[in-house]
């Protein structure tokens, strides 16, 4: 008997985490010409690189729809991946923008908006099911981006790691029990560029990392920039 396959992305009124469900709920009221359901990832299914966030921001991805697009994060994480080659057209805070990830896809760790931005560890280990499914079906899926400790983890529980042996370090690079490689960077977070944790350059130079690593045809279009 062959198990059931996972679900790469959750119904658009998952029940699953009670909180998420109930803000996303409030926000549907709130905002009602939001989003405010389940965001699903972004790019080509047959993708070699998949970049995970942490979750969709409340006026950012759960208003817009689509991943990392609307506020601050997005502006940092769809250049770079422009100035890389790993996405062509342009984006503008907009999903009817024409941005094209090429080579690339992104998704996030939880798929609903969390009240202030963060999830529980409880809802992290929940909605890891979409993520596992996810990594299932992109067949030629080599090397994943996890943006934040807690994108990490799930990539890492996803996975079949222990967390104990694959700590979290800006640039670090990790091979993983199902044969794919972990590169970390701090999240692209308007927070953590301010702050001086990351500097666009820190995160140019992850992503790089990430991209050297799908072999010649994803490399190269890097640009030269």
């Amino acid at each position: 008997m062959t198990a059931e396959p996972l679900p790469p992305e959750p119904p658009p009124d998952c029940p699953l985490c009670p909180r998420l469900a109930a803000f996303r709920v409030a926000n549907r009221a709130a905002y009602p010409d939001f989003h405010n359901a389940p965001v699903a990832s972004f790019g080509p299914l047959d993708t070699e690189l998949l970049i995970v966030g942490l979750a969709p921001g409340l006026k950012g991805a759960n208003r817009t729809g689509r991943p990392f697009t609307g506020y601050y994060a997005g502006d940092l994480l769809y250049r770079t991946l422009l100035d890389c080659g790993l996405a062509s057209g342009s984006y503008d805070r907009r999903p009817d923008d024409d941005l094209r990830l090429v080579h690339c896809r992104v998704t996030n760790a939880v798929r609903c908006v969390p009240p202030e931005n963060k999830p529980t560890p409880a809802e992290a280990r929940t909605c890891r099911r979409f993520l596992e499914g996810e990594i299932r079906s992109l067949r030629r899926l080599k090397v994943l981006l996890a943006l934040g400790r807690v994108a990490h983890d799930a990539v890492v529980a996803a996975a079949g790691g222990r967390l104990a042996a694959f700590r979290f370090a800006h640039g670090a690079l990790h091979e993983l029990p199902n044969g794919l490689r972990l590169v970390d960077s701090y999240h692209c977070s308007r927070y953590n560029t301010q702050t001086g944790v990351l500097t666009p350059a820190m995160f140019r130079e992850a992503v790089a990392t990430a991209q050297g690593k799908l072999g010649s045809g994803a490399t190269a279009r890097r640009s030269r920039g």
